[in-house]
């Protein structure tokens, strides 16, 4: 027997990779995890952890492209555009431009809609059947509005999207959501309140996915760096790595943000760049917000667990540009000063970016490649990665299982783009 033989090899130990991995475990099938660092050191570590059905509407809509372009000249904007010029992103602009209607619009947001009810409803029960000690508390989020504009535009395109979709919204008076959340400066003109959302700690959630598969029987190749695919007869033969050779009869490709560096390596083409993210992560404030924030003027996510508290946020779109922009952090900590009366725990523990998988149409790719027989796509989960992340594992599961999928997969599927 061929000891780096797996029935599935699964590129990517981040959380979606690894959601894939443990619901194909549960379905029987044996499944080895290459990842080039260690679990969930990629976009997995450092977001700010909410699980959120209330984020089924895209940020593709008519009128938003303009405000990208505007952003060029504004370096701390929550949406920045770098205007080095580059011809993949260039590519990818126009085809997110594309998207930028409100038929589109509507699609996108059914389709983010049902995997993230979806996977809400997993995560859940994961943490509880599987004993995930991640920090996991439904407790909802609160959006603040300090202008009424802000909160005028929300309604149209974010409160009344969830309505059609049957997610529930509580709208907020100012002096409601001030007592609601006595962390907030006051000044507040009203807010919407998102209760089926939850929170966790993504470190630790990864970490605990990690843990189960491998209590389960799964092997994951910790510094196994991609850097080559042998194939024969239109399907992957084996994967070479740092680590060594490996093969799987089955291949999820689960790479986040580098999927279309690798992707070419296939003669694929992946509708996809990296949106840069930020946070900050302190020990926790003595006046500590009692829900996951944001605070939408600046855009701003605050989430606190019971061993920290973040900022975080921001969309960066600058290529495979690396390192930390002072400019965006200190953003973060502008617009958390407005909003709250003690924007900062006392000591600062990590300063933190990460690369999100962002594609042109802003729902994931999800299921069998049209290109590879035994290929199977699982990423482009943008900022919602985590949110996505048990729904997406188990639509995996089924597809290699050839077992009823609990949604609609016609969405996600890589052969819109050819793929």
């Amino acid at each position: 027997m061929d000891a780096s033989r797996s029935d599935v090899l699964i590129l990517g130990g981040g959380v979606i990779g690894l959601a894939c991995a443990l619901y194909l475990l549960k379905a029987g099938v044996s499944v080895r995890v290459l990842e080039q660092g260690t679990p969930g050191c990629g976009s997995s570590h450092g977001n700010c952890g909410t699980i959120t059905p209330s984020h089924a509407a895209p940020l593709a809509m008519p009128g938003v492209l303009g405000v990208a372009l505007r952003s060029i000249f504004r370096a701390d904007a929550p949406l920045y555009l770098n205007p080095r010029p580059e011809w993949d992103r260039l590519r990818w602009l126009w085809g997110f431009a594309r998207h930028c209607n409100w038929r589109d619009f509507q699609h996108a947001a059914e389709a983010r809609s049902a995997i993230l009810q979806r996977s809400r409803r997993l995560i859940e029960a994961l943490v509880r059947g599987d004993g995930l000690d991640c920090e996991f508390v439904p407790r909802g989020e609160l959006y603040a509005y300090r202008t009424p504009a802000a909160l005028a535009a929300d309604e149209r395109h974010h409160a009344a999207v969830l309505d059609r979709l049957g997610v529930e919204v509580q709208r907020l008076s100012g002096a409601e959501v001030e007592a609601l959340e006595p962390a907030l400066r006051p000044g507040v003109v009203g807010g919407l309140f998102h209760p089926d959302d939850a929170q966790l700690r993504p470190d630790r959630y990864v970490a605990e996915l990690a843990r189960r598969v491998q209590e389960l029987g799964g092997v994951i190749e910790n510094g196994a760096r991609i850097d080559h695919f042998g194939t024969r007869s239109g399907a992957i033969d084996f994967v070479r790595t740092t680590r060594g050779v490996f093969r799987g009869e089955q291949v999820v490709m689960a790479l986040g943000a580098w999927s279309p560096l690798l992707g070419r390596m296939l003669d694929l083409r992946l509708p996809m760049q990296p949106g840069k993210g930020y946070s900050l992560t302190y020990t926790r404030p003595q006046r500590v917000p009692r829900h996951a924030l944001v605070l939408r003027e600046a855009a701003v996510c605050v989430t606190t667990w019971g061993s920290g508290y973040r900022l975080g946020s921001t969309m960066e779109f600058s290529g495979y540009d690396e390192g930390l922009n002072r400019t965006r952090l200190d953003a973060l900590r502008r617009g958390a000063a407005a909003g709250l009366h003690e924007p900062e725990g006392p000591q600062l523990l990590e300063e933190w970016w990460g690369w999100r998988p962002m594609s042109m149409d802003e729902i994931p790719i999800i299921g069998p490649s049209s290109r590879w027989s035994n290929l199977t796509l699982a990423t482009a989960h943008g900022m919602l990665g985590v949110s996505m992340s048990a729904a997406t594992g188990e639509l995996v599961a089924a597809q290699l299982t050839k077992t009823a999928a609990a949604i609609d997969p016609a969405p996600y599927a890589p052969a819109r783009f050819g793929l």
